[in-house]
């Protein structure tokens, strides 16, 4: 399989989703800015989406497609079908139960993740009005995250790769059908979205020749190695969403309108992070799962190193771009409508300190398919456990100065704190071996990107920021563009300097 290939297809997939995303993100600024009703859905639509990272995409893929992409290689093609269906019988037996009991509690609920919205009755109101209506979509997106494994596994990533885009459709199609309480169409469109996500997904898996029944649930032995695997991964490949729902909890105690500045600067922020990084980690657990499984040592170091280095070439860049161009950036893509030069101003710092940890959730996510293609989740647990902390802490020590700009900061260097452990980690246990020419390379990415950075910077202080919107379009995407043929010019050069040194230093020898 080529890596690079498939990592493309996720990662183009996945750019068009994030064009309707940012689109949606658009609108929902214009039309409720940082308002009562924004901070509400925020919450609504955060929820369900933090258990998603366990229950879905993150802890729960990180169990299941090992163990399924083992059983299909091994065995065949009836034993993992049965696999899935088991495991399917079981999701929907769980996911469905726990909606329900959310759904009956959610006073009491938000209540706790939200605990600054009680001195706000409207906001309170809002917020549990909106958790009823959309937290149902935590069954339909599990369900769809299993068939996506499914497809990964047969190395069909194009159908669950383009799915997100569905979601993105029926939030904007709300924006733009609603006249009024548009906070509830979108909740609405939340739901909606993920019974056609799942319904796509099913359609698909059944023409690639698996077809999920739901059957009575036993806890077969796969079904309980998934479970054990699926626990402590849960916290291992979180921790990132965990660290913003406890910035989401912190910031519900602030002003009105600190939770919406962090979410539109993490959905800014989110972007790339999407695109490529999310695109490695899909691409890669697969793929390793099957080399490991195999005995190609050679091949997953090298499908690991390939994956980071990858990463860091786009990751570095796209972080010091965000920090220099926040400012620009935040306003033309939301200052408009009820988004005012305030709400920018508020916002643009926070997407600069998010962005900071950008290239370490990149690494992360390398780092932690590492270890759960090994079939390991308890590494990634206890140094989960430990970055929380982390997060916690130095929220607790940059809000009071900062406010919401230091919760952003915060989560950005609990990231790097996380990556740090993990690499440390992985060369302890030797599941990851680096060569020399990917530090030669990570030494040129650096370089290319702080230049990128300097002049991008130095054209700003030059050029006023143009007034009408088209202008300032021509402005920040002449920046960007400015800024991506800077770093791969100087790129490529350090590379030749790179490829010079490599052949003296053989030529000495």
């Amino acid at each position: 399989m080529h890596l690079g290939k498939s990592i493309a297809t996720v990662g183009g997939l996945t750019s068009v989703s994030r064009i309707f995303g940012l689109l949606r993100e658009m609108l929902m600024s214009h039309f409720l800015a940082a308002s009562v009703v924004a901070d509400a859905f925020i919450v609504a639509f955060k929820f369900p989406n933090f258990f998603r990272r366990f229950f879905a995409e993150g802890a729960f893929n990180a169990a299941f497609v090992p163990e399924f992409a083992g059983v299909l290689a091994s065995t065949n093609k009836k034993n993992a079908n049965e696999l899935a269906n088991q495991v399917f019988s079981w999701l929907v037996l769980v996911l469905s139960t726990f909606v329900i009991l959310v759904v009956i509690f959610t006073p009491s609920i938000i209540h706790l993740i939200a605990p600054g919205f009680c001195s706000t009755p409207d906001r309170l109101q809002y917020a549990i009005e909106f958790t009823r209506i959309t937290f149902p979509y935590i069954l339909f997106i599990s369900l769809a995250a299993l068939l996506s494994g499914i497809l990964n596994s047969l190395d069909r990533f194009a159908a669950a790769a383009a799915t997100p885009v569905l979601l993105n459709i029926f939030m904007i199609g709300a924006f733009l059908i609603a006249v009024e309480d548009r906070g509830f169409y979108l909740c609405v469109s939340v739901i909606l979205a993920g019974i056609v996500q799942f319904l796509w997904l099913y359609f698909v898996t059944m023409r690639n020749g698996f077809v999920l029944r739901l059957q009575k649930p036993v806890l077969s032995p796969s079904v309980l190695k998934i479970l054990k695997l699926m626990v402590p991964g849960a916290i291992g490949a979180g921790v990132m969403q965990i660290n913003i729902f406890i910035d989401m909890i912190l910031a519900s105690t602030l002003q009105t309108g600190s939770l919406s500045y962090l979410y539109y600067a993490d959905r800014l922020n989110q972007l790339p992070l999407s695109i490529f990084g999310i695109a490695i980690g899909t691409v890669l657990l697969p793929s390793l799962s099957k080399s490991l499984r195999a005995g190609q040592l050679e091949e997953a170091a090298n499908l690991q190193e390939k994956a980071l280095l990858l990463g860091l070439r786009l990751s570095i860049p796209s972080a010091l771009g965000l920090i220099v161009l926040s400012y620009p950036i935040i306003d033309l893509i939301y200052g408009h409508g009820d988004f005012s030069i305030v709400h920018v101003e508020a916002t643009a710092p926070a997407l600069a300190a998010f962005a900071v940890g950008l290239p370490a959730y990149t690494l992360s996510k390398v780092f932690t398919t590492s270890f759960f293609a090994k079939q390991n989740t308890k590494t990634p647990l206890k140094i989960g456990m430990i970055t929380v902390c982390c997060n916690l802490g130095l929220n607790l020590l940059l809000i009071g100065p900062y406010q919401h700009v230091g919760m952003a900061l915060a989560t950005g260097l609990a990231a790097w704190i996380q990556a740090g452990f993990l690499a440390w980690k992985l060369s302890q246990k030797a599941i990851i071996h680096l060569s020399r020419a990917f530090f030669l390379d990570l030494v040129s990415v650096i370089l290319s990107g702080v230049c990128m950075a300097g002049v991008v910077h130095h054209l700003q202080l030059q050029v006023q920021t143009p007034g009408s919107l088209i202008k300032e379009a021509i402005y920040v995407v002449g920046l960007v563009g400015i800024g991506i043929a800077t770093y791969g010019i100087i790129y490529k050069l350090c590379l030749e300097v790179a490829t010079r040194y490599k052949k003296t230093g053989k030529n000495a020898g």
